[in-house]
This record gives structure tokens, sequence and C-alpha cells, in this order.
């Protein structure tokens, strides 16, 4: 069930976006508008779908819109034109009491610049959310360290934040974020100001709260290796237009177009690809067999077992979580998929 719905989504940003809309609407782009009228186009026909306990990452450049599309979600932001419903809840007919109350219990919001109170302690910043839900003390004391300890800050509730390293900031941010038990949470480049060995050990840490909590996680960055390895699905923006939606694997493997294309035309593919995707399912396998084999997991990355068949030629066997064989793989599955890319479903070397 989709728990976020956005639907044919415009934002002109102008004097009069009312009346720019029918021009963007009849397919002029976002230089045009801006040259013509001096308005910009911030979301041209946006609609995504983002099912309950996924991570769903919109990625683009500077200006491509990510940004501007996840303030619509909590209302930061109204359309120009479009609908945005939240577990089935439309957010335009919401007055401002309402508002503030599903802010308060359907969303919490994790920032680039970690957005944390000088003047408040850790233990104090991971509270706010549930002091501001109206929690009583002994419940936003427990709550908040348990929260802490659930990413790695334990022994820091007591220090503020110009003690604490930036990775330690944003871990607080996420601790804030998840304190208040909402069941979506916005991301809005939350890695991006971090050094990269920062960056890296906190995606980690995400990917091992969502396999425990399964939260909605709608998050945005620019960055595509990030949108590989965090998201189940990715929405790619540019120029305010979604030009493709997809599993980390659809996006490498058949880019919608040339501006995906060249996202991705660098990107190390065995990083994300997993051995069942390009394995020959066991039921239609003709193919021979070379005498060493290498048995992996349906779910390793072929970057996980390449080292181990680069050398040797091998038959990879490819088993299930119970170890019954669902496919085999061979050198040419392997070159194929390391070496080709589709785009409009024309096969392109790269």
């Amino acid at each position: 069930m989709a728990q976020i719905e956005v639907k044919n989504v415009y934002k002109i940003f102008g004097d009069n976006p009312q009346k720019i809309l029918p021009m963007v609407q009849d397919g002029a782009t976002k230089e045009e508008v801006l040259e013509k009228t001096g308005h910009t186009v911030g979301l041209d026909n946006v609609s995504i779908s983002v099912e309950e306990g996924e991570t769903f990452v919109c990625m683009g450049l500077s200006g491509s819109g990510k940004s501007t599309l996840i303030r619509h979600i909590n209302r930061l932001i109204d359309p120009t034109s479009g609908e945005i419903s939240v577990e089935g809840t439309n957010v335009m007919n919401l007055d401002k009491k309402s508002l503030i109350e599903f802010r308060r219990h359907k969303m919490s919001m994790v920032f680039q610049r970690f957005g944390l109170f000088p003047h408040k302690t850790v233990i104090q910043n991971v509270g706010y959310g549930l002091e501001i839900q109206g929690k009583n003390e002994n419940e936003i004391k427990k709550t908040s360290m348990e929260k802490i300890e659930a990413v790695g800050l334990s022994g820091f509730e007591h220090q503020y934040p110009n003690q604490l390293s930036g990775g330690m900031q944003q871990r607080v941010g996420l601790a804030r974020a998840l304190a208040t038990d909402t069941n979506i949470m916005l991301m809005d480049e939350a890695f991006s100001a971090l050094d990269p060995l920062i960056r890296s050990d906190m995606q980690k840490q995400l990917l091992v709260l969502q396999s425990q909590l399964k939260k909605t996680i709608l998050f945005i960055t620019h960055d595509l290796d990030e949108s590989l390895k965090l998201g189940d699905h990715i929405g790619i923006l540019n120029a305010g237009k979604l030009v493709q939606v997809g599993t980390p694997i659809e996006i490498i493997m058949n880019p919608a177009d040339d501006y995906v294309a060249a996202f991705v035309k660098d990107v190390n593919r065995a990083k994300v690809i997993k051995a069942k995707i390009i394995m020959i399912p066991a039921n239609k396998f003709n193919g021979s067999k070379n005498s060493k084999m290498v048995k992996v997991n349906e779910d390793t990355f072929l970057e996980e077992f390449l080292p181990k068949i680069c050398l040797t030629p091998a038959t990879v066997e490819v088993n299930d979580k119970n170890g019954n064989i669902k496919g085999y793989i061979t050198d040419k599955e392997i070159s194929k998929a390391l070496s080709k890319t589709q785009v409009n479903g024309k096969i392109k070397s790269k």
C-alpha cells in the first residue's frame, strides 16, 4: 500500500504562477519559461508513489527539483497544481491546526545541516520532538536513551552539539527523527555535508536501522552511489521533470534516456548487481559448466564473488537461503552485465 502519493504536481515560483501554468502544461521548458516570463519551474508534472516500508530516493543535480518535491510532502511548500496525499489524507485539505498535528505525528525530518539546538544536550535534542508531542518526562528520557543507543551515541547524551563531530551530530539528528516514532521519515541531503568515510558509515547505520524498523523513507540526494546503496526505488529528476523511476538495477541496466545514461555510465555495476539478476534459471540452463563450481547466495552482489572466478574460469551456482539451486552464471552473463547498458531498450556499449 502506498503511504505517499504525489500526483501530477506542478510548482512554479514567481509573481503569477497560475497564469504561467498553462504554458508549462503545454510543454514549455524550464529555460523557456524563465526567459519569457521570469518565473522558475520547480516541478513539472511530477508523480511518485512511495510504498509502506520502502526507501524511495529522489536524485538529481542542483536545481532538478528534488528538495522542492520533498517539501511538498509535509506542506512546507504548496503546489501550483496537483495532489499530495499521505496515508490517504489529502494534505492540501488540512487547516493550520490539523497541519501542525500532522507534522508532529505523521512524519519526521532529517536535515543536511543537522538542525540541532546548540544550547541543548544530545538527550535534550533527541527528546525535543517528544516534548512537542506532549509526552511525559519519564517517557521522553526513556525513549531518547533508546534512540541514542540505537545510533551508537551511548555515553554522549549529556554533551552539547559543539562537542561532537559532524558525523556524531548527524547521528543526533537521526535519533531525534526516530524518537518521535513516526511512520514516515523525510531525509533531505541528510549525509551530504559529511566527509566520505563518515558518510559511508551513516549510510550503513541507516540500512541497519531500516532493516529493523521498516520506516517509509523519502531520501533526497545528488549522489548516485548513495542512491544505489540506499534506495528500493529511485526517481531521477531533471529540470523539474521526473525522467525515470525504477529499482537500482533497472536504473543501471536500462536508463530511460541519455541524461540518465550519463549518470550511470561510470558506476561500478558489480556493487549493485546481485547474482539472481543475471543468472540463467536452472530449468532453462543448457550451457556447459566449467569443472570449477562456485556457490553463492542469490542476493550476493557480483563484486563479492567476482574475485573467485576472475582468474580461473568457473560456473557460478546460485542458491536460495535454503540451499536450493536457483540458476547458473557463466562468463557470458558476467561480461554482458559489466560491459553493456540499454537506453530506451537499445543496447549501447560502454
